[in-house]
């Protein structure tokens, strides 16, 4: 008996500690939210300059969840993400007129450009994406479409509607299905061309004779936009810290933040939350 009475109070001690810590988890976790974002916001190194930044102003962590933009899109429509940062205008707008995100903010911008080998054997060096596109398909020239329903992939298939050549995109046109980074790694080992947003191009490094060969045409604008998955279709949504980044890279310390991120002395995205 003695013996028990003597196991008690530490089995007793031992347990508040174990709920202690499992109060402390359980406070911690509420301080995080799930952002599903593009792979180009997370290839080019930005949510990596950004989030630090966030933690400090507000003390919630971020786990980034790195997807397609049209995979994102549907993480939001799942409830499998509390705040979607991502770059498809088009469907950024459709998910908050069916009820699944609420308001839409833009947020930042850069471009999208033309990459392909230095010698250009299909002669695309320019400004106009739609003309190069043309010269791509009539040379069968090899190309590297991400293929993944992403905001990147479906500027591309915009632009070869634009060229009237959805059905007549050449022999060389190849879908990876894959991010931002992997295609321009096939692109590189294979002297291919591939549609990049810059941001993700700035930060590649295995370029090999790989070269930008479009850029400036205004249709190659590449928009993003941030919006808070609806808590009235999820509940589980964590509403309150989700808005919380929201508000926060809209801001004028967070576009302060996005606008300070270069890589090489270049600016990598330009916000534009305000205009």
């Amino acid at each position: 008996m003695k013996e028990f009475m003597c196991f008690r109070p530490l089995a007793l001690i031992q347990y508040a500690l174990v709920a202690t810590f499992l109060i402390a988890s359980s406070g911690a976790q509420a301080q995080s939210i799930v952002v599903a974002s593009t792979t180009s916001t997370e290839q080019s190194g930005l949510f990596s300059y950004l989030l630090p930044e966030f933690k400090k102003a507000s003390g919630i962590d971020v786990k980034v969840v790195a997807l397609g933009t049209g995979q994102a899109l549907d993480m939001g429509r799942r409830g499998d993400a509390d705040v979607l940062f991502v770059h498809d205008q088009v469907a950024e707008e459709k998910i908050v007129a069916d009820g699944f995100a609420l308001k839409r903010y833009p947020v930042m911008y850069n471009d999208f450009v033309l990459i392909g080998p230095a010698a250009d054997p299909a002669k695309t060096k320019g400004r106009d994406i739609v003309e190069a596109l043309k010269k791509l398909s009539t040379a069968n020239a090899s190309f590297i479409s991400r293929g993944d329903k992403s905001g990147t992939h479906a500027a591309e298939l915009r632009f070869w509607t634009l060229a009237g050549l959805s059905d007549n995109k050449g022999r060389g046109y190849q879908a990876c299905g894959c991010g931002m980074g992997p295609a321009l790694n096939m692109a590189s080992s294979s002297g291919a061309y591939v549609l990049a947003d810059r941001g993700t191009w700035l930060s590649f490094k295995n370029r090999g004779d790989l070269t930008v060969l479009v850029e400036g045409d205004t249709r190659l604008f590449n928009q993003y936009g941030v919006m808070l998955v609806n808590p009235a279709k999820h509940p589980h949504v964590k509403a309150a810290d989700g808005q919380k980044f929201v508000d926060w890279v809209v801001s004028v310390p967070g576009q302060a933040v996005i606008a300070s991120y270069k890589i090489g002395g270049q600016q990598l995205f330009f916000p534009n939350a305000n205009k």
